[in-house]
């Protein structure tokens, strides 16, 4: 699990998860715990200036052989066994008591230091985190290669002695080595343009698919699911596959009581990679997708562009307890201690109908249920009520609205700023949005054009649910609304990713692309065909000190 650490005057003040990528959770205390994390770094570190801060980017992660012997205990206690190691390893640095993370003897190796030492390539960086202290990959495990025929010829190597590590790999990475260069190349997307996962085949085995099944997914997905014949792939034990969905059951040919290869994508999601018909012996048999929902009946929907089927009943059972699962997890409202068996139990005694009335739950309530004494119904309505304060974007994210994950959340709480706003934007409002398409558009203004979903968001405020306003810039909030800005070059001052965001905060929306609907160019050092095309259509160019006092008080 990647976490990054920081160091202030060489010792260890904080560490957090990847979290979305802006915010992670803070779990210094249990990271403390791990022997290969040191709380003080080593004489290098020591001889920064006292307002120097290291940072620090790398992998918590567990050993094969520990794997097998907590799995051992596990088995010996009468307890289910963890699936994989990158489970256990997610899972441990979340716990809230860190002597669980202590027993369990996690491991850490640095990969990435952030922090200017000096280095001019990656390769150094590694150098420098060894002088630091830490745990990193070099030699066998990470070196320089001068040409593509390297990589490959290194990626071959680890593909036939992965086995030989102490701990599970499911490919390498390739990087370019030059930082002035990778910093460069910037990002396209979520992923830097000077780096790639280059990963290994998916790890393979036999097996017979004993059903097929279908799940319901909280907006009405049907989604076929393979019920196997238990197989250990990698060291995992392997029961279930995703048929994803109708038209992949047909390109794979498949029936029940096939027998097929099935593969781990990422050492984790298995995957039928193909059915074997010549293993057949008669017994197979088609699967047909039902026609109504397995849950409520209603008669299952599909529109002519797409390739899923779905329920179209909100009020279904299934659709509903997803939808709940969703709506307190990590991204959304972060309700701990809320998890998919309470939330059954909740359901199924009636004491809820939608999740709004999570903040109407009390103590009584939940003494009437099993396995809840005085101090735990305490402890979770103070979770539940400690979380009515929620951000624009995470409040929009837990709506459950198709199409409209974390990225399209933030992007709707910049442009819109509040919720009523949001509920007013026309489609064109919607679709003006950047990376907002009219698919996405009409999902949004759908939504807010129910009365069953207004009914919803009124009674979440009507329970106490406040939403907090995003974050602006003082004094100049939306100065730039409705302004589209595209940025080139390397600004000398910030990152690429911090100059976006404050454009966000100051309401104007962000293009990768020039187009006459560009406002502004911003210019950094040695810009590209961007500065061209914008100086052809007019568009105002902006250098990096103008944009400065364009966003600054």
């Amino acid at each position: 699990m990647a976490v990054e650490l920081v160091y202030e005057k060489g010792v260890f003040v904080l560490g957090a998860t990847r979290g979305n990528g802006l915010m992670g959770e803070d779990i210094t205390q249990n990271l403390k715990t791990i022997e290969a994390i040191p709380l003080e770094l080593s004489s290098l570190g020591r001889s920064l200036t006292p307002s120097s801060d290291v940072i620090v980017r790398g992998e918590v992660l567990i050993s094969k052989e520990r794997f097998a012997k907590i799995n051992k205990q596990q088995a010996k206690s009468g307890l289910p066994l963890y699936a994989n190691p990158r489970n256990i390893a997610a899972g441990s640095v979340r716990q809230l008591d860190p002597t669980i993370i202590a027993s369990r003897k996690l491991d850490f190796y640095a990969w990435d230091l952030l922090s200017d030492l000096g280095q001019s390539t990656h390769s150094q960086k590694h150098q420098l985190l060894q002088k630091l202290g830490f745990k990193t990959q070099t030699g066998d495990f990470a070196r320089p290669c001068s040409s593509l025929e390297e990589v490959f010829k290194f990626r071959e190597y680890w593909l036939a002695h992965r086995d030989k590590l102490p701990f599970e790999i499911d490919g390498l990475v390739v990087q370019v080595n030059s930082v002035e260069l990778f910093e460069k190349l910037g990002v396209a997307g979520k992923s830097p343009r000077a780096a790639i996962a280059f990963k290994f085949p998916l790890k393979e085995a036999q097996t017979i698919v004993q059903d097929i099944i279908v799940q319901i997914g909280r907006t009405g997905a049907v989604t076929p699911l393979a019920i196997l014949k238990s197989v250990a792939i990698g060291g995992t034990m392997v029961s279930r596959a995703t048929l994803h969905n109708e038209d992949e059951i047909k390109r794979l040919g498949l029936k029940i009581n096939d027998t097929v290869i099935v593969g781990r994508a990422g050492d984790v999601i298995p995957d039928i990679i193909k059915v074997l018909p010549e293993m057949r012996t008669g017994r197979e048999k088609f699967f047909h997708l039902p026609k109504e929902c397995p849950v409520c009946g209603s008669a299952l929907t599909k529109k002519a562009e797409d390739v899923i089927w779905r329920c179209p009943n909100a009020q279904c059972k299934a659709r509903q307890r997803r939808y709940f699962y969703y709506f307190v997890s990590r991204p959304a409202f972060n309700i701990e201690g809320l998890g998919p068996q309470i939330i059954n139990q909740l359901l199924d005694s009636g004491l809820m109908s939608d999740p709004a009335d999570l903040f109407s739950l009390s103590e009584p309530d939940l003494l009437n249920l099993e396995r809840f004494a005085e101090k735990s119904a305490g402890n979770l309505v103070e979770a539940i009520q400690s979380k009515k304060q929620i951000s624009l974007p995470r409040f929009i994210y837990a709506l459950g609205i198709n199409s409209v994950g974390q990225e399209t959340a933030n992007d709707l709480a910049s442009r819109f700023l509040s919720l009523e706003n949001l509920e007013k934007a026309s489609l064109q409002d919607l679709i003006n949005v950047q990376d907002i398409g009219p698919k996405t558009a009409e999902n949004i203004q759908s939504f807010f054009c129910e009365k069953e979903n207004i009914m919803f968001l009124r009674k979440l405020l009507q329970n106490g649910v406040k939403i907090e306003k995003p974050s602006q810039v003082k004094g100049k909030a939306g100065e730039l609304l409705g302004k589209t800005f595209v940025l080139t070059g390397t600004l000398a001052t910030m990152a690429r990713e911090i100059a976006k965001e404050k454009i966000r905060q100051l309401g104007g929306d962000i293009s990768e692309s020039v187009s006459q609907q560009t406002d502004y160019l911003v210019a950094g050092d040695n810009p590209g065909s961007k500065y061209n095309k914008a100086k052809t259509l007019g568009i105002k160019i902006l250098t990096e000190q103008e944009f400065l006092s364009l966003i600054n008080n």
